[in-house]
């Protein structure tokens, strides 16, 4: 037999000759994933990541159609749905897919907070990851003004008047956002380049440093091992074993996503009108929701200050505490402290699902 070096084995060599690909695939080789009980957990980014791909590639696609301006917009929308092949899939695709991204990435910060996978050396890790989170519900906010339909309007109309609430550069932050004092055609100019340009430029800058400090410092390791010699504990290498795992979830969640595109696709309703009256039950997408009916429960005032103003600060104040998690646990790595944090975690998530349900049944 021909020792002759295929057109595959040529193609490898030449890139090798110039990039180096044995240094790579001699990494990947000796790169292993803790192996253990809740390993489940591990996938839970790798989901998001492919989520923001198909968002990157619809996006691409109905960008091809979609008309940015106020007397267009929805019209453009409704052209994509009706009269483009396939182009009420690849919004429906577009629209579930964000979703599911927000919820996986929900899914992994909780993973990561519960496994303290924030902890040295990884706090860059923690930082990049939760303003990515933040990122995914601006990119939920700034895109769900774009097909111009009376729900988006209102909801943002609403939501930029909260914004509006924050002291001394509230109305700045406001006109800002708006284009002027109201919700017009400059909004969605503005909600347009934010959505398509500002946003995905920063969240992938931060998303290559995400992939590049995880790389380099590998899978954090349960806080169970730390009082178990190396034999006892497992590995599995990261090529291929982990990677299949991850391609087999990767297809199960493309499943779910094809699912609910076909048989629940996206609903675009009536054209914006400033001058008709707020349809009934308007409410923010569900990753908002358990703030915006927690800030329900609060008074309209509270002394001299707006309830909603105190909610708000609250609010905020709890998303700093949470983003600074590294820092003010850096020292205190004792059993009962790590129950401590247990019981912080499960209450904040409590909060969020209980809040969500009654913002869902209670309109």
């Amino acid at each position: 037999m021909s020792n002759k070096p295929n057109i595959i084995d040529k193609a490898y060599n030449w890139l090798d000759n110039r990039f180096q690909l044995n240094d790579l695939v001699h990494f990947l080789q000796k790169k292993s994933v803790p192996k253990f009980r809740s390993s489940i957990w591990y996938y839970m980014g790798g989901i998001a990541l492919v989520l923001f791909i198909i968002q990157v590639l619809s996006g691409i696609l109905l960008l091809m159609y979609y008309k940015g301006t106020e007397d267009q917009a929805f019209e453009s929308v409704q052209f994509i749905i009706t009269k483009v092949h396939f182009g009420w899939l690849v919004r429906s695709v577009h629209s579930w897919s964000a979703n599911l991204m927000v919820f996986f990435a929900f899914l992994h910060m909780f993973s990561v907070f519960f496994f303290k996978s924030f902890r040295q050396p990884r706090e860059l890790t923690w930082y990049t990851g939760f303003i990515m989170l933040l990122m995914c519900f601006g990119f939920g906010f700034s895109g769900y003004l774009l097909p111009w339909n009376e729900l988006s309007f209102f909801a943002t109309k609403i939501g930029t008047d909260m914004v509006g609430q924050v002291p001394l550069v509230g109305h700045w932050m406001l006109r800002l956002l708006r284009g002027g004092e109201d919700v017009t055609g400059a909004t969605l100019s503005r909600f347009y380049g934010i959505h398509v340009a500002v946003l995905p430029l920063i969240f992938t800058s931060l998303l290559t440093a995400h992939l590049i400090f995880i790389q380099r410092q590998g899978m954090h390791e349960p806080e169970s091992w730390k009082n178990k010699a190396e034999s006892e504990k497992t590995y599995m290498p990261f090529f291929p074993n982990f990677i299949l795992r991850d391609l087999l979830l990767w297809l199960i969640v493309l499943n779910l996503l094809a699912m609910l595109a076909v048989y629940f696709p996206w609903e675009l309703g009536h054209k914006a009108n400033a001058f008709a009256p707020a349809p009934k039950g308007i409410r923010p997408e569900w990753y908002f929701l358990f703030m915006f009916q927690a800030l329900k429960f609060i008074p309209g005032k509270i002394g001299p200050i707006d309830g909603e103003l105190i909610g708000l600060a609250l609010f905020g104040a709890a998303g700093l505490l949470w983003f600074l998690v590294p820092f003010w646990d850096r020292k205190n790595q004792s059993v009962q402290w790590n129950k401590k944090l247990n019981y912080i975690g499960i209450f904040v998530v409590m909060f969020i699902i209980v809040f969500t349900i009654l913002g869902i049944i209670l309109e």
